[in-house]
């Protein structure tokens, strides 16, 4: 799908310095001197299950008041897995289809790092279990393993990737960032709030999607808000009102050191203003649920409100606010006065910065590590390369235990026909298209399907009992884990009769191949195996 514009201050010295048969990663001292530019996101690929359960259905289903999950929470579907699906697959799958897709040669990976708060082995990584789809180029040179934390790992791994790529450690070659998980909750309160999917980045420089240097704010803090210490259970322990009060305080600590930081950016180019809301053209955030996405926004507008040395109360978005002057911030978590105050104040900021990014969320619900890149990917999805061009977008990711960053993405200016960004938003038009896709499927059977999962999950020498006709084509799933805990997956073909599916490969534009940043590298040709034709292992193969 993609073609990039290649970092041309890297490639001219580095080209010079290649010999026909040099690898990126034997570049000359020479050529490391130069700093890669505009690096970031260069290609997305998301993947989701193939069934979902409606959350009004499930609300008669568990007898709660009709709204409390399609309003109070804010989601209106609820994907999930069946035992067919672990943290491995969901992984082999998004790569796989972020390799076909883009026409992208495993060669030219040189670092893969996994995101994942879903473990199924407290030794051996995901990302091991993934550079089996890299066996047939030969590349084993693949820096990276796992980075676990609560719905943050995936932030991590993509700093991660962007730190490598902008470091003397850079070898000329892309960095491969996922993140995926499988969000279930025992029986109760918490259950709706789940999901399941996953994440591809592609990193590299000239990026449509370059991450702003220095503009991090990070805030970092003990507490028990949700944690996994069983190790038997997928479920967690969760401690529902300390976690929204962690993630909102998170969120004010970050704002506020990622706003000292533009400032003090400003200050150096002579600007004196101070940032605000105002100043990013779309706001995501991490995705619990819906609903907590816009009390978010609404706490960003709060912050503008009190810092603000003398707002506006008679006119503009302040209007009608001055009761909150003096408010102390830590004494608003939970204050109702204060956030529907703020909450209606700042609802043309969440229609035209923010509501966009939930489609996903909305659509599938939460997916943890994936979820606030879900919502980036959401937002791509619903606009055009013109609307976003020059964009500022923050992006806010939290996880609980609790680690939380605020950080910024501008997108480039050039949103011609054919450029990166046109690449990389025409790859995503398809999203609402594959999420009416899915199937639906009645409470009870998902409720059949958590009881598998809790029931079987990490048994030795068992074979997974769900429909492997209802996974989408091309998804890769467990078929087996023999009495050592080995696991063994098979592919699902891609020719399938199923419409949408069978024609992801072209998407809704021409392939075309990516090649290394550094070097144009072979690409591998696509596997032709049919369902049970190529079957890969996370243990002996």
């Amino acid at each position: 799908i993609f073609s990039i514009i290649t970092p041309t201050s890297v490639v001219k010295s580095a080209r010079s310095c290649l010999s026909p048969i040099r690898m990126p990663g034997s570049l000359p001292a020479v050529c490391e001197a130069a700093w890669p530019k505009d690096v970031g996101i260069i290609a997305m690929e998301v993947y989701f299950p193939s069934q979902y359960v409606e959350q009004a259905e499930l609300e008669e289903f568990d007898g709660v008041g009709a709204g409390k999950y399609t309003v109070g929470l804010g989601q209106a579907r609820m994907g999930f897995c069946s035992d067919r699906e672990d943290i491995g697959s969901l992984c082999l799958t998004v790569v796989q289809r972020l390799m076909e897709r883009s026409g992208l040669s495993y060669e030219s990976v040189g670092r893969l790092e996994v995101g994942t708060e879903t473990i199924i082995d407290k030794s051996k990584s995901t990302k091991t279990v993934l550079m089996q789809l890299f066996e047939e180029s030969g590349n084993t040179d693949v820096e990276g393993v796992d980075t676990t934390n609560a719905c943050y790992g995936g932030t991590a791994a993509l700093f991660n990737a962007v730190n490598w790529v902008e470091s003397s450690s850079w070898d000329g070659r892309y960095a491969l960032v996922v993140a995926g998980d499988i969000a279930v909750y025992a029986t109760g309160s918490a259950r709706p709030t789940g999901g399941a999917g996953a994440v591809a980045m592609l990193v590299g420089p000239n990026a449509p999607l370059a991450f702003e240097r220095g503009l991090r704010g990070t805030h970092m803090q003990h507490a028990y808000d949700f944690y996994k210490p069983d190790m038997v259970s997928e479920y967690p322990v969760v401690d529902g009102k300390l976690s929204i009060q962690c993630y909102l305080s998170a969120l004010d600590r970050c704002y506020s050191v990622y706003r000292n930081k533009i400032h003090a950016q400003w200050q150096r180019e002579g600007l004196d203003k101070r940032c605000s809301l105002e100043d990013f053209g779309f706001m995501v955030f991490h995705s619990p649920y819906c609903k907590l996405v816009q009390k978010s926004l609404a706490r960003l507008m709060l912050n503008d409100f009190l810092c603000h040395h003398s707002p506006d109360t008679q006119s503009g978005p302040f209007s009608g606010l001055e009761a909150f002057r003096d408010v102390k911030i830590e004494d608003t978590y939970f204050d109702r006065d204060v956030e529907k105050a703020f909450m209606k104040a700042s609802s043309e900021a969440f229609e035209s910065k923010t509501k966009a990014s939930l489609l996903i969320s909305n659509q599938n619900g939460n997916m943890y590590t994936p979820s606030v890149y879900g919502c980036l990917a959401s937002v791509l999805a619903q606009h055009t390369p013109q609307q976003l061009a020059g964009q500022r977008i923050g992006v806010f990711s939290y996880g609980s235990g609790f680690a939380a960053t605020l950080y910024s993405i501008k997108v480039t200016q050039d949103a011609t026909p054919g450029s990166a960004l046109d690449k990389l938003v025409s790859s995503l038009c398809d999203l609402q298209a594959r999420l009416d896709s899915r199937k639906k499927v009645s409470p009870d059977v998902f409720a059949q399907n958590m009881k598998l999962r809790e029931e079987t999950h990490h048994l030795a020498n068992y074979i997974p009992q769900g429909s492997v006709e209802e996974l989408f084509p091309g998804t890769w799933y467990l078929t087996r884990v023999d009495e050592k805990h080995r696991r063994q997956y098979v592919r699902r073909s891609m020719n399938d009769d199923r419409p949408l599916e069978a024609g992801l490969i072209t998407s809704c534009i021409t392939a075309e191949h990516i090649p290394s940043p550094l070097k144009k590298m072979p690409r591998i040709p696509a596997a032709t195996a049919g369902p049970e034709g190529l079957v890969i292992s996370n243990g002996d193969h």
